[in-house]
């Protein structure tokens, strides 16, 4: 009788439990995720990567938005040449081309399509996303696309979720969308510099063309009246170096660089719920040994690819800067040893992080592979939870609008892989997601504040994961 009893309590203390955790689970639907990564790659849009992936919103369904058109909205005869990239021709038709027989994947860079807060609102045109070629400095070079077939974050697709309507929260370039991935925010410059202050017209949407422009794209690439780094309202859009000091000599004073940030990051919300995280960046030991000078153009460590550097709770010698920004290496001999913290960012080293002109969509791919292999082989891959994402398309066209949220974005779709023994097996996410949406998970699954209203609104990754 006792046996009976005793297994009749433990019955039901076993289906409370369940009942418990499947509550939990309803509640916070990351429960089970102990570790997550953010892979910040750089400037691809999805059509130019993933726009042939069955079963995705790629280019089969992008019939209807081929035409680019010119400044009077009429559509071009053909695709003009790229001016500073002479492999792609003049006189393709006037649609998406296959770059591969002008620019391989592997071991060619091509040039650096202008991706610019105003610019890329331009090229959207009101979701038409008809200008492209128009307002580019690369001309037709933004229309092409590769076979992707043959990379490795393809077979990661297909083995994983491809989520196929993930868009860069910001428009324009890294500088805003590293800010973006971990403050929901554009910073700050009260007092920029006058000759920072971007010329825009009546909509405050559009840069003003010079009076010398060229009518036609293709009699020539447009060139602005000013194009500046800061809006007449002073959010700064374009890239500009911090004035706290990164590297191990002082910065020069400079009305120049950007003030501290004061506003709460993600980093912020983690550290005062006890939550353990860190930035890891390829190249920063380098520059704190003095090794390599901190900037924003080279193959090595990029200051705005960093962008808690930017914020006062990580200024030189803080305790937050001590402890959460580390260099790759340090989170490779983390992820060996099963020693991750619970949220970790990589950024991986500028010649491997898939930037046009520096780097290829080929480095790119084998970094990603490399690190996500690596991952997979850690004692902490049981409960993680993966996010590959690049930070803004470099320029490079894409046809589906984003959804229109506020006056910073989101620009558009780029390429996104959510990996996870918890996720979907061989899935398309059609789910609307942007840069933000990581922060929102972030929230959900450590019960932390939003530090915005675009992470506040935006949708978590619970769908890229098994019902």
């Amino acid at each position: 009788m006792k046996s009976t009893k005793l297994a009749a309590a433990l019955a039901v203390s076993g289906l409370l439990c369940s009942v418990a955790q499947t509550g939990a689970e309803d509640r916070d639907p990351f429960a089970k995720i102990g570790h997550f990564v953010v892979i910040y790659t750089e400037n691809r849009s999805f059509d130019h990567i993933f726009g042939l992936f069955p079963g995705a919103d790629g280019l089969n369904a992008a019939k209807a938005h081929f035409p680019q058109v010119d400044m009077k909205g009429a559509p071009l005869k053909t695709l003009p040449g790229s001016p500073r990239d002479k492999r792609i021709p003049a006189g393709l038709e006037n649609r998406p081309f296959a770059l591969e027989p002008y620019i391989g994947v592997d071991s060619q860079a091509t040039d650096d399509p202008v991706h610019d807060f105003y610019v890329e609102q331009e090229q959207i045109d009101g979701g038409k996303m008809d200008r492209f070629v128009e307002a580019s400095n690369a001309g037709g070079l933004v229309m092409g696309y590769y076979d992707a077939s043959r990379l490795k974050q393809w077979k990661l697709a297909q083995e994983f979720v491809l989520a196929d309507h993930f868009f860069h929260a910001a428009f324009g370039g890294s500088f805003i969308n590293h800010f973006f991935l971990v403050c929901a925010c554009a910073p700050l410059f009260p007092d920029a510099p006058a000759n920072f202050i971007a010329k825009v017209d009546e909509s405050g949407t559009r840069l003003v063309r010079a009076v010398d422009s060229p009518a036609d794209p293709l009699q020539g690439p447009p060139r602005w009246a000013h194009s500046g780094r800061v809006t007449p309202d002073y959010y700064a859009y374009g890239t500009l170096l911090p004035q706290l000091q990164v590297g191990p000599k002082p910065s020069k004073a400079s009305a120049e660089l950007l003030p501290p940030q004061k506003m709460p990051t993600i980093g912020d919300r983690l550290t005062r719920k006890g939550v353990s995280w860190a930035w890891y960046a390829g190249g920063w030991a380098d520059v704190q040994a003095g090794v390599r000078e901190p900037g924003i153009s080279g193959a090595g460590f990029l200051t705005h690819h960093a962008p808690f550097l930017y914020f006062e709770n990580y200024g030189p010698g803080s305790p937050g800067r001590a402890e959460h920004l580390k260099d790759a290496a340090e989170f490779l001999a983390a992820a060996d040893a099963g020693a991750l913290p619970q949220v970790s960012f990589y950024k991986p080293i500028a010649d491997r992080d898939g930037h046009s002109l520096y780097s290829t969509v080929g480095a790119g791919d084998d970094e990603i592979s490399r690190i996500v292999e690596r991952l997979r082989r850690s004692p902490n891959w049981s409960d993680m939870l993966i996010v590959v994402t690049a930070d803004e398309n470099g320029g490079y066209w894409d046809h589906v609008a984003p959804p229109a949220i506020d006056r910073f974005g989101p620009g558009v779709r780029v390429p996104t892989l959510v990996i996870s023994p918890f996720a979907r097996k061989g899935y398309v996410d059609h789910t609307v997601y942007d840069t933000t949406s990581i922060l929102r998970t972030l929230e959900r699954r450590y019960d932390l504040a939003p530090l915005g209203t675009r992470d506040a609104s935006a949708a978590d990754l619970r769908n890229a994961l098994e019902p």
